[in-house]
Parts: structure tokens; C-alpha cells; sequence
């Protein structure tokens, strides 16, 4: 399947979204993958890197972070906060088994096959390596959920669309522009474990006592002796 940097025509947008009007919701996502990630040393694959917000977390928890994203009109802004790569998250420019950690923030939803996404991050970690899952909360963000009469949600029959769509409660917000692939939450844990990766951990996080987004820490499993 062919993927498009569907953001390359909003990067700049963007750059402003996600440090101003959506600066809470960058605050909380960033604090749950600090949280799910924990200190370490070298390498941290920045997967779908958008323009490097979470450089400065990595950096802070002592990993080296590397930024890779399809869309060159994000990278433009991800250069100034860490080293980065145009890639494929689906197809990798690293080699197998070299990372001893990943982290995903905010991107599967842009992405059209999660699964195999995460067969590629299984492939990238070392044994004993951390994959950390940051995203929007499966069961109560996407086009089948309205949150425009807060703190309450309407959730409708859509939850089991899987398709592509620009739908949105928030004419103004990200997905009306780029839209979203949506996974429910069964088909992401599933996915996860699939890819031969082990699930540790799962938080979630949001205003009002209602999740908006879900994090997850997944380990490489070592070979068996």
C-alpha cells in the first residue's frame, strides 16, 4: 500500500498546533511516554517523528534520539531538535535487531497498516529492547466520537469502521485535515502481540476523568537459550 506525507502540506500548521492550541494535550501524551519509556542510554527511534516535540523528553530520560518520519515538510522542523532520516515506517532504513528502544507518539491513526508498522519495530529492537505506544485512545477518540458537549463523549456505531476518513467533532483540528485510519482497541493490543513483542504495561491519561490518549510498553522477548 502506498503512503502519502499527508502532512507535509499542513507542516507548518503543525509546528504551531502542537506547541500552542494542542500544548496541553503535547504536555500529558509526553508525560505518559516519559512514564512508559523510563531512563536509558543510547539510541530511541523516534517512529513517525512529526516535527521532534519529543526530542527534548528522550533527551531528558537519557536516550539519543533519532527522528524518523515520511514527511519531509515535518522533518524541516524536526532537524533542529534531533538527528533525522526520511522513512518508511513500514519499511525501516535501520538495521535488524540495532535499537535498544522505540517510541511511536500520535502517529498510528496516520498510518494505514499499524500491524505491519509494529512487525518492523519487533524487527529494529534488540532482545530485551522497549517499544512504547503513545496514541489517541482507541475507545473514545476518533470519527465515531463526539466531544464537543465535554466532559461527556457520544460514541457511536462507527468504533468498528476501520477505514480512512477525514470525519471529525473539530472542523479546525488535525483530522479534519490529514484524516485517520482508525484501530479499535481489540485489533491494537492483538497487534502488538503479534509482532512478537511483549505487552508489559498499559496507561491511560485525559481531562475530566475521561481518557484521550492510551499508552502502551511492549518488550523485545529475548530468544529462547
Amino acid at each position: 500500500m502506498t503512503v502519502v506525507a499527508a502532512y507535509d502540506a499542513y507542516a507548518d500548521w503543525y509546528e504551531d498546533y502542537v506547541s500552542g492550541r494542542a500544548a496541553p494535550y503535547t504536555r500529558r501524551s509526553g508525560d505518559l511516554l516519559a512514564d512508559l519509556l523510563g531512563p536509558g542510554e543510547g539510541t530511541c527511534l523516534d517512529l513517525c517523528c512529526g516535527t521532534g516535540v519529543r526530542a527534548e523528553t528522550l533527551r531528558e530520560l537519557g536516550w539519543t534520539p533519532l527522528g524518523v518520519d515520511l514527511s519531509r515538510g515535518q522533518l524541516r522542523h524536526a532537524a533542529a531538535r534531533m538527528p533525522v532520516a526520511v522513512g518508511d515506517a513500514a519499511a525501516l532504513p535501520v538495521a535488524t535487531g540495532s535499537l535498544p528502544a522505540v517510541a511511536c507518539a500520535l502517529a498510528h491513526t496516520d498510518l494505514p497498516d499499524y500491524a505491519a508498522v509494529l512487525r518492523e519495530v519487533a524487527r529494529v529492537l534488540r532482545p530485551g529492547g522497549r517499544f512504547v505506544h503513545i496514541g489517541v485512545h482507541p475507545c473514545f477518540v476518533g470519527a465515531f466520537a463526539n466531544w464537543s458537549d465535554r466532559p461527556r463523549v457520544l460514541v457511536d456505531e462507527r468504533y468498528a469502521d476501520r477505514s480512512y476518513t477525514t470525519d471529525a467533532w473539530d472542523p479546525s483540528g488535525v483530522r479534519a485535515r490529514v484524516g485517520a485510519w482508525h484501530v479499535p482497541l481489540a485489533d491494537l493490543l492483538n497487534a502488538v502481540t503479534a509482532a512478537g513483542l511483549r505487552l508489559v504495561h498499559a496507561a491511560e491519561a485525559g481531562p475530566g476523568g475521561v481518557a484521550d490518549v492510551l499508552g502502551l510498553l511492549a518488550l523485545k522477548p529475548a530468544p529462547p537459550a
